[in-house]
């Protein structure tokens, strides 16, 4: 087993699937990945059936029923990685969005340079996105301001989803009371991960829109890390975050 784990949601990137799973099994530093595949009618889960006969230590697949959301994906792929005992704990997506090369840089950041959570950032340095119209650039770049102003964190890619998590956020977040499940599902990690003190280090990355497959974004996404927000910095004031001592 290795240190690392890479969980990846999946829900029909059929199109996707083996390329991203040989892209990351391919890379010089060794990472296990798991595949959390919310019944995708299209056979992706098949295909990973596939692809673990031929690296059968290395992928991991559960399959759920029907689409539950991308947050409880990854809360269901942090509890198993946790009782795997991985150190590092990382999210990405299907469909080439982040570039698995970007793995490393994360790694780094976490295991060598003192990060607790390391942040695929497409805003530190300017705008790095590649194909997304103007229109969502600019929503992206504007809901990362509107959740800084907010929550007061201080954090330029509120939304991303690439990231690694050190195992010892995970254990100290209360992951069955994550409310979210959409783009505020990242909001809020990264607010909890903040309030309780842990270092959240951005890593520059370039983010290229997908070119396969389509894309699982929705207005009720939207809506829901827009007031969700302000729900998680309202609940702020009324609880304490306290880290155990290790």
């Amino acid at each position: 087993m290795q240190d690392s784990i890479v969980i990846i949601p999946t829900y029909n990137e059929i199109e996707n699937i083996e390329a991203i799973l040989r892209k990351v099994l391919g890379l010089s530093k060794a990472f296990d990945i798991l595949i959390i595949d919310d019944g995708s009618p299209d056979g992706t889960a098949d295909v990973v059936k596939r692809m673990q006969q031929e690296f059968p230590s290395r992928i991991l697949l559960e399959q759920r029923q029907g689409k539950l959301g991308l947050g409880t994906a990854y809360i269901h792929g942090f509890n198993i990685a946790l009782q795997h005992g991985y150190a590092y704990i990382f999210e990405m997506d299907a469909d080439f969005s982040h570039n698995p090369e970007d793995l490393l840089k994360l790694y780094v950041a976490c295991a060598h340079e003192g990060a607790d959570v390391a942040i695929g950032s497409r805003y530190i340095r300017g705008v790095n996105v590649v194909n997304w119209p103007m229109s969502r650039v600019l929503m992206s770049y504007f809901a990362s301001t509107y959740v800084r102003f907010i929550t007061g964190i201080h954090v330029m890619d509120t939304t991303a989803g690439f990231k690694c998590y050190r195992r010892t956020v995970l254990e100290t977040i209360n992951l069955k009371a994550i409310k979210f499940v959409g783009y505020a599902f990242q909001i809020e990690m990264k607010f909890l991960a903040w309030k309780f003190g842990f270092n959240l280090v951005e890593v520059p990355i370039i983010f290229t829109d997908r070119t396969k497959g389509v894309s699982k974004m929705s207005s009720n996404i939207i809506t829901e890390a827009f007031l969700g927000v302000i729900q998680l910095k309202i609940s702020s004031w009324f609880r304490t975050f306290h880290r155990k001592q290790t």
